[in-house]
């Protein structure tokens, strides 16, 4: 992404296309994009239908904040060799096997769930889809970067974002559909939701087939001694999952004083119990963050685990990126944190609207997913185009404009009669616009690694991308209830403002040359 290709023609720009490691990204991208709807939209109706309150079923998306810490395992995925495995395919390669297995048993643990008696398991088994499948994206995209350089990355971004998209179809549309033929609409049944699960776990297999098919990238660094040291490892492993564990303890036995901190809100400084309700559940989250990382702190100072492991995994990755950008890095990073809220916030409660409005699970499976699909690859790979042609910088303020634009169509469906020509219309648009802006995105976060902290770099920044919507995402919910879905929708699209404007002060601060 060094330089802008004007040289290309669009005839030559589109038959990339059709290039081979396109074609593996586009399947990897099936594999990382079919997990993440099990999570979001159809893990909200299934739980609409066992009848579980709304505000409850936005909460769930936090299942997936492993997308958003990522960060924390990454430099372990980058480095550590898995007996075996590694030697058999390689580490990239193995690690991406690792991964899709351990996202086939969290599929099936959700499948054999059953929310009314249970939904403590079903959360848990959807924790563990939510860190198996970030696991899987911290190493698929280190996998995409190392294999091409240049312009090309455009286009293996915009099949990744095509893939994606394909296997979020078949996880949103397809597992409504089974569950749609199964089920009775308007009546809970739950082996209609275990069956659509199970079909879900036996599609990863594809991505299964792609990882045993490919070849190993050579680009990337070999891991640093330290790394190379099995006892090193496990000493790490063990604080990892010390920190993990007292970030859960802490979590739990810490909510009984946050209900009295939220009561405290409500009475002496806000009213508004969802307000008082984000206020409290925001400080306990990073409250507990902070206990896990002073916890990490106190076992490198008593030197359980070697302090260069530290400095090699998490230090020298973030010193490398502000060296190279230096003070516009803080401007980079706002970027990332904000580009995407104004999308995610509002895709998790898109189908509750749906539903509201009066559109059956078949139906929403239709006009939301299968009818999206070709726009939402169209938009992919037209914003992979424009990249290449005109630089990402163009790619990426198109895609902000559109994306926040959108959202207004929605608001001016409310209101009106049920009607699957006005669905699909504005249905069509955001997933254009969506594929657009997704895919300048990753060529953009792609342009910004270092070859010697790929896997590190990019689940950073993936993870700053998702952190603050995601977070946010948790209370759309009682925001649509609040608001009603109309100034929710207006909201939303006011969201996607401040990432106007940093791309155009960006681009003018670092400008394309100053890309990898």
């Amino acid at each position: 992404m060094s330089e802008i290709q004007t040289n290309r023609t669009w005839l030559e720009t589109f038959s990339l296309m059709f290039h081979r490691k396109v074609l593996v990204m586009l399947f990897l991208g099936f594999s990382a994009g079919l997990p993440i709807l099990l999570i979001f939209s159809s893990l909200s109706l299934w739980l609409k239908d066992a009848e579980v309150s709304r505000s409850t079923i936005t909460f769930f998306s936090w299942a997936a904040l492993g997308y958003s810490f990522k960060f924390i395992w990454a430099p372990l995925v980058d480095n550590l060799r898995i007996p075996g495995l590694t030697a058999a395919l390689g580490r990239r390669r193995s690690w991406i096997l690792l991964s899709q297995i351990a996202i086939i048993i969290s599929i099936l643990a959700m499948a054999f769930s059953e929310p009314t008696s249970s939904l403590t398991f079903t959360a848990v088994a959807a924790v563990m889809l939510g860190f198996s499948s970030a696991t899987q994206d911290i190493v698929i995209d280190a996998y995409r970067i190392e294999s091409a350089k240049g312009d090309m990355q455009s286009m293996l971004s915009s099949a990744y974002i095509a893939g994606y998209r394909i296997g979020m179809i078949v996880a949103g549309a397809g597992a409504l559909y089974i569950a749609g033929w199964i089920g009775v609409e308007g009546t809970y049944t739950p082996h209609a939701w275990t069956t659509a699960y199970v079909c879900m776990a036996i599609a990863m297999l594809i991505g299964v087939a792609t990882t045993l098919c490919i070849s190993e990238p050579t680009s990337y660094k070999d891991s640093h001694a330290v790394f190379s040291n099995n006892r090193n490892v496990l000493h790490f492993l063990g604080c990892f999952f010390i920190c993990v564990a007292v970030f859960i303890t802490a979590f739990s036995l810490l909510g009984d004083s946050f209900k009295d901190f939220k009561a405290w809100l409500i009475e002496d400084i806000t009213e508004n119990k969802r307000i008082a309700g984000f206020v409290a559940a925001t400080v306990k989250l990073w409250l507990c963050i902070g206990l896990a990382a002073v916890t990490g702190w106190a076992l490198v100072r008593v030197k359980a685990v070697p302090k260069e492991m530290l400095i090699e995994g998490y230090v020298d990755p973030v010193r490398d990126f502000f060296v190279k950008y230096g003070k516009t890095a803080l401007l980079v990073i706002l970027l990332i944190g904000l580009y995407r809220v104004s999308d995610i916030v509002m895709g998790v409660i898109a189908n509750l609207f749906y539903s509201d409005l009066g559109f059956t699970k078949i139906e929403i499976a239709a006009y939301s997913k299968t009818y999206g699909l070709i726009a939402t690859i169209a938009g992919g790979f037209l914003g992979g185009a424009i990249a290449i042609r005109y630089g990402v910088y163009k790619a990426l303020l198109t895609g902000a404009i559109l994306s926040a634009a959108t959202n207004i169509l929605f608001a001016f469906m409310v209101g009106l009669d049920k009607s699957g020509s006005i669905l699909l219309m504005t249905i069509t648009a955001d997933n254009i616009s969506g594929g657009i802006a997704t895919a300048a995105f990753v060529a953009y976060l792609s342009s910004l690694t270092s070859v010697s902290f790929t896997a590190m770099q990019y689940a950073i920044f993936s993870s700053f991308m998702t952190l603050f919507p995601k977070l946010l995402a948790g209370y759309s919910g009682a925001m649509s209830i609040s608001l009603g879905y109309a100034d929710f929708f207006y909201l939303t699209a006011l969201m996607g403002i401040p990432a106007v404007i940093l791309v155009v002060i960006l681009s003018k601060l670092v400008p394309v040359e100053k890309l990898n």
